[in-house]
């Protein structure tokens, strides 16, 4: 391959990963041509985009680059996978599509996340972690929760005090009731 189609590579590939600060790295192994566009066609339903890269050119391309450490220690064919919800929206997707019988040979190498090298058993863990929505229903119960209680809490002490003034009201009543009023 001459230097000006590498140049012209490299350039491509810098302008598609310009704004992607998490990657993951994967291995195709044995699928062949139709499990790979099957493949590509699965994950393009949850927004991730899938591109198979020549090691040392998408080293040039992501060098400085919050996703560069991803390719330090790579080798073999290998293909990068971004996009989706969140990372690890994409961690999820990538973990669940390894163990699909129809992709058998599909297998997370590595990644980066937030500038720092993931590897195969990181991508793992970071499968495991709770969704950005996941994220977002926890954190709404916790403070709903809270409010709830408060709300609860501030009730019980406001009909606490109502029921003992109505009560001292029936006890007023029922003493001065029986009794005629002095003349």
């Amino acid at each position: 391959m001459s230097k000006i189609v590498k140049d012209m590579l490299v350039d491509d590939l810098k302008k598609r990963l310009g704004n992607v600060a998490d990657v993951v790295v994967v291995s195709l192994g044995r699928l062949d041509a139709q499990k790979t566009s099957q493949l590509r066609h699965t994950l393009r339903k949850k927004k991730i985009h899938l591109q198979m890269v020549k090691n040392s050119l998408v080293r040039r391309a992501t060098l400085d680059t919050p996703i560069g450490p991803a390719f330090t220690t790579t080798e073999g064919m290998l293909a990068i996978a971004w996009g989706g919800e969140d990372v690890v929206d994409l961690a999820k997707e990538l973990d669940r599509l390894t163990s699909v019988k129809d992709f058998e040979g599909l297998e997370c190498r590595g990644g980066a996340l937030d500038g720092a090298r993931l590897d195969a058993g990181d991508i793992k863990r970071v499968a495991k972690w709770p969704t950005r929505a996941e994220q977002l229903s926890i954190l709404s119960g916790q403070i709903s929760g809270l409010a709830s209680t408060l709300s609860g809490q501030i009730v019980a002490v406001g009909g606490m005090l109502a029921g003992q003034i109505s009560s001292r009201v029936e006890d007023l009543e029922k003493g001065s009731g029986g009794e005629a009023p002095a003349a």
